[in-house]
């Protein structure tokens, strides 16, 4: 490595490859779980006024979370997919919390919320696709 620069792309890199990992595989039964499963996720969207459609609500979390995780991991379309699991995690977060959880138990939440907020700041770094490809809207 020749500078901090490069330090803080291989940096981002390795967070982007660890916690897409994470989310592909903290998802993936929620992908596959199917109807009953995607219906349970998709009802929590109610705390937030959202009590339509909870199949479809739930599908898109976990298709977030497995695709979000991949797109993550390569860098591709970082801002809009940091954004879309950013807000996945609100939701979760707020389900946890107002459900009177303890701190263990939403404290997942709460440190995805930060690494893709963190992330959302930063961008995906020189090691990405968006980098290669898409420099002008990363």
């Amino acid at each position: 490595m020749r500078n901090r620069n490069e330090l803080i792309d291989l940096g981002l890199l390795v967070l982007r490859i660890g916690i897409g990992i994470v989310f592909i595989f903290h998802g993936m039964p929620k992908l596959l779980g199917g109807m009953e499963i995607w219906t349970q996720i998709g009802s929590t969207m109610s705390i937030v006024g959202v009590n339509f459609a909870p199949a479809f609500w739930g599908f898109m979390a976990a298709v977030t979370e497995v695709v979000g995780g991949v797109f993550v991991i390569f860098g591709l379309l970082h801002r809009p997919v940091a954004l879309m699991l950013t807000f996945t995690m609100i939701i979760a977060l707020l389900v946890h919390v107002t459900a009177g959880d303890p701190f263990g138990i939403y404290s997942n939440a709460l440190k995805g919320l930060i690494v893709f907020i963190a992330l959302l700041i930063t961008g995906p770094g020189k090691y990405s696709l968006d980098y290669r490809y898409l420099r002008r809207i990363a």
